[in-house]
């Protein structure tokens, strides 16, 4: 390893011997008037599962129940955030930091859309560059008194995955899976990703997990028989809970009134994210 080694600690997953102490903690502080207590991380081995859709979920269910909620957009080049939410707009930026902007249902955000001059414009940027910019805003945004943070993920294990769980404080991640036979193989990359960052997993939410008939009221499951319960259970983990495909989200979303929707399905998801210990740096 030491021969292949570029001794860029930063982009780097492995626990090698080449490591001193302090080019092993690569922790980010927050600003000086910010205060996060919980960070949860969504996450994902596939694109195209409805992670960021999970994110909205979760963090307007949580809104709902009188908590400090926020949402940290690390999906910089693909960032749907703010139009679930109906957020226009550019946010404000004060001497102290970039204040984030807030939903109707009061959910602070930070979007790498709400930066750009249009936000059909395309991020073009290499992999250390998105890096950075996670992490100014985590460490320049004001995040005022936020119970649970949420941060939306890219798909799979790459530079920001690797710079969220390395520089932020991030006590859990939950996986989001779909029925299809790639479920196995999303699953066991995010696992394997989280055993190494050494962060503990929650469980999994299943999306697309079927359709209800609006004709006969009968459920279908459009992706074919899930696994996805059989594959939590080898692992050892909990299925939290099954989305199903459903028109009137998909419109929700597009009208950016996703905290419209109900959301009683995940119910275990909030009680296990509530009931997540601060985890203890290593």
């Amino acid at each position: 390893m030491a021969e292949q080694c570029n001794h860029n600690c930063g982009s780097c997953g492995e626990h090698c011997s080449d490591r001193t102490a302090e080019q092993t903690d690569f922790s980010v502080p927050l600003g000086k008037l910010s205060s996060v207590k919980k960070v949860i991380a969504i996450v994902s081995g596939k694109g195209g599962v409805g992670k960021s859709l999970v994110t909205g979920l979760v963090a307007s269910a949580m809104a709902k129940k009188g908590k400090r909620t926020a949402i940290l957009d690390a999906d910089i080049t693909g960032p749907s955030i703010p139009k679930m939410f109906g957020i226009h707009g550019k946010p404000t930026v004060i001497e102290q930091g970039l204040v984030p902007m807030q939903s109707k249902g009061g959910v602070d955000i930070v979007s790498m859309n709400m930066l750009l001059p249009d936000d059909t414009e395309a991020v073009l940027w290499r992999g250390p560059i998105l890096a950075g910019v996670v992490k100014q805003f985590w460490s320049e945004a004001i995040w005022k008194d936020i119970d649970y943070m949420f941060v939306d993920m890219p798909p799979g294990t790459g530079d920001i995955p690797l710079t969220v769980f390395q520089s932020l404080p991030v006590d859990g991640i939950l996986i989001i899976t779909s029925p299809q036979d790639l479920v196995t193989m999303i699953v066991e990359k995010a696992i394997r990703m989280a055993g190494l960052m050494e962060i503990p997993i929650l469980g999994l939410i299943e999306n697309l997990a079927y359709f209800v008939c609006p004709d006969n009221g009968k459920s279908y499951q459009i992706f074919g028989e899930s696994r996805t319960e059989a594959v939590a259970k080898e692992h050892g983990l909990k299925l939290l809970g099954r989305l199903p495909i459903d028109p009137v989200l998909a419109a929700s979303c597009d009208r950016g009134e996703i905290e419209n929707y109900p959301s009683d399905c995940l119910n275990d998801v909030l009680t296990v994210v509530e009931n997540t210990p601060k985890r203890k740096k290593s």
